[in-house]
């Protein structure tokens, strides 16, 4: 079956100035890049959700499509990403530039072979305990979270009870990296920082 691997590039980037914080840079390369080029190794296509002036020159050659509600926050970005997709999704942020390949693939083989609706890892960084913004989804979950928008719930786990969700547990994840560096995302300059010191430590 079909996976579309999609960048979700959204947020007002308040705590960057308003910049696009997906393209800093990070060991040279820029956060989008890296995020694009695991989801590369994990889907059949790419699609990015953006809103911004200009994202249609990010990334040449790669479907750029905005919001439908806008407004909705993350929630809303996912409504965008299961719509224009057409497909089973795998979501990532744009600024995580850590996330590697090889979790993304056990996430939608997992998704696939077990029959659920999403798959999420978990995390200890997280206080919903899992990261829906690096996560598996089932087209069968844009009812679910129209729904949700629909009830005005924004939280982007607003639709887990209406869908079979299964978690990729903590010790799982470790299998992959260190969660705290695997989800790591690029907020603040100070963020940036950091994530050019792990570059220099972990290569």
């Amino acid at each position: 079956m079909s996976c579309t691997g999609v960048i979700l590039a959204g947020g007002g980037a308040s705590r960057y100035g308003g910049r696009p914080k997906g393209l800093e840079r990070v060991g040279g390369e820029r956060i989008i890049d890296r995020v694009a080029r695991a989801l590369a190794g994990a889907t059949d296509t790419l699609l990015v959700i953006a809103n911004a002036p200009g994202a249609q020159d990010w990334m040449p050659g790669v479907r750029v499509a905005g919001d439908l509600r806008p407004g909705e926050g993350a929630l809303g970005g996912l409504h965008a990403a299961l719509a224009h997709a057409g497909t089973d999704i795998v979501l990532v942020a744009w600024d995580m530039p850590f996330v590697p390949a090889t979790l993304l693939r056990e996430l939608r083989e997992r998704g696939e072979r077990e029959g659920v609706d999403a798959l999420l890892p978990e995390s200890d960084g997280s206080r919903r305990g899992v990261e829906p913004l690096c996560a598996w989804y089932s087209a069968r979950c844009l009812p679910g979270v129209e729904a949700a928008l629909d009830a005005g719930d924004r939280r982007v786990v607003a639709f887990h009870a209406q869908v079979a969700t299964r978690r990729l547990t903590l010790e799982e994840v470790g299998a992959f990296g260190d969660p705290a560096l695997l989800f790591g995302n690029v907020n603040t300059p100070e963020d940036l920082a950091r994530a050019e010191r792990q570059v220099a430590a972990h290569g």
